[in-house]
């Protein structure tokens, strides 16, 4: 039987890991405590790095729009709470493009033993055996994996598309749809595929102001 490897990962699909942690706004049981939360849980490589910073900034900055979306920030980084706690008082003093006196507000998991990075396969040899990448997990409120992001150490992440993911699962979920290639909130959403020949035939044939097809097996309709 083949080994399980220490940084295996949870596939889309898979109910979150479940973990006890100590953060910076106290200890957390997870996924317990998100219980009807969309949940965006996040490491990082680092404290007191640079791009680490920018994206903290910009995650504060942003809380209140998660917020609106019903999603809770949870961060990560194979650092002491210590130097969690010493680096988000530092970003307070920062000033960065627009943002400055931001003050993060989400808890930070101490994860020094990897405990958790291990069981979301957050360290990756191939970057690092001491630092995790700049791994994302979208995690729904039935604590089910619905996104995955991996990126390298050097590159920070798009908090634009992070918000967009959560809108646009929320927007499947609730009406049954998909949403096509670079979809924002307001635009066409694709119809389910037609499961026959009547119900393709029906829809080519019944075309109206709010849903349309291309082809029998790509409609769209406008958004609620």
């Amino acid at each position: 039987m083949e080994e399980k490897k220490a940084n295996g990962m949870p596939l889309i699909g898979d109910p979150a890991p479940s973990f006890k942690a100590v953060t910076t706004q106290g200890e957390i049981n997870f996924p317990e405590d998100f219980k009807g939360k969309w949940v965006i849980l996040f490491s990082h490589p680092a404290d007191f790095t640079p791009v680490c910073t920018t994206e903290f900034m910009t995650f504060a900055a942003m809380a209140e729009e998660f917020a609106e979306l019903n999603t809770e920030l949870l961060g990560l980084s194979i650092d002491s709470l210590y130097s969690h706690i010493a680096w988000l008082r530092k970003i307070q003093e920062i000033e960065w493009k627009d943002m400055k006196n931001i003050e993060v507000k989400f808890p930070l998991i101490e994860d020094i033993k990897m405990d958790v990075a291990n069981k979301y396969g957050m360290v990756q040899p191939g970057q690092s055996d001491t630092q995790a990448v700049r791994a994302v997990f979208v995690i729904d409120p039935e604590a089910k994996i619905r996104t995955i992001l991996y990126y390298p150490l050097s590159l920070g992440r798009n908090f634009d598309e992070l918000k967009r993911i959560i809108q646009a699962l929320q927007k499947a979920d609730k009406e049954k749809v998909a949403t096509p290639a670079d979809w924002r909130p307001g635009d066409d959403l694709v119809v389910p595929t037609a499961g026959s020949c009547g119900t393709a035939k029906e829809r080519m044939e019944s075309q109206d102001d709010d849903m349309y097809c291309l082809d029998w097996f790509m409609c769209f309709r406008k958004d609620k």
